[in-house]
């Protein structure tokens, strides 16, 4: 696992240097007629990868963790819903004029990784700046709880530095099916079965084997479909350098961040 681990992160880094597509200014923000570029203006660029490895393999085991809960975003960055259709707030530019378009291209060539969203949109970050959460909803479709396997948001801050603060969570169906009771065709008969003693009915109560009363009774289950389960998340804060790629990551999610301040 750890020399796969290895190999993944030799080809990010091979793909971070050949991710050198230059910025065209005539590309900016759509500004119209002015053409007057805003203060502390940057590009924002995120790529969110799926490594692709066995989640049995994955020595960091989340399935006892509780999950913490995301705060509710105040913007969608990159929601997939069901039929496929993707849902954005920004004004996203397409993928083959980001500067981290060929690093996600080559990692995908890889074969170690899948590509769940790449974003890249003009904004201005002031000092002292506090971004929306950025809300994200990609990957597999669960149709078991219906969501995607993926959830979770993304924050960017500013204070002397830019911040990105990533919480994501990784879902996949559970392996083993839950068993509940089965509906009863009749109503429980609750007030005839309290006139039996345990004496009337044969019925005894085993304290020492944890038997009860009701068993043998003929109480049917079922199986209902698998919940999901976590198979891991990130919850980091990283201070981010503009013109550096930075790797946020987890053992089965990644997210490349890139940032340009556009001068004037």
């Amino acid at each position: 696992m750890q020399a796969h681990i290895l190999c993944s992160r030799q080809t990010l880094a091979s793909a971070a240097l050949f991710a050198s597509v230059a910025f065209t200014p005539a590309t900016l923000w759509a500004q119209g007629a002015s053409g007057n570029v805003p203060n502390d203006y940057y590009r924002a660029e995120l790529v969110i990868l799926q490594r692709l490895v066995d989640p049995a393999g994955i020595e960091e085991q989340m399935t006892n963790k509780s999950v913490e809960p995301v705060e509710a975003a105040g913007k969608t960055l990159w929601v997939e819903q069901e039929s496929g259709e993707r849902v954005t707030e920004l004004n996203l530019v397409p993928r083959n004029q980001l500067h981290l378009g060929e690093a996600a291209n080559r990692l995908e060539r890889s074969g170690n990784y899948r590509v769940l969203a790449s974003a890249g949109w003009y904004e201005a970050f002031p000092p002292d700046y506090e971004g929306e959460p950025l809300r994200v909803a990609i990957g597999d479709w669960l149709a078991e709880s219906g969501q995607r396997a993926v959830e979770g948001q993304i924050t960017i801050d500013r204070q002397r530095y830019l911040h990105v603060n990533v919480q994501l969570n990784h879902w996949a169906v559970s392996d083993d099916p839950e068993a509940v009771p089965a509906e009863p065709e009749t109503p429980p008969q609750t007030e005839a079965v309290a006139e039996f003693s345990d004496q009337d009915s044969g019925n005894t109560l085993d304290s020492e084997t944890g038997g009860s009363a009701s068993e043998g009774t003929g109480t049917a289950y079922q199986l209902r479909p698998a919940p999901v389960e976590l198979v891991t998340w990130i919850r980091e804060t990283r201070r981010m350098r503009s013109e550096e790629i930075h790797f946020i990551d987890s053992p089965t999610v990644g997210v490349l961040v890139f940032f340009k301040k556009i001068e004037g």
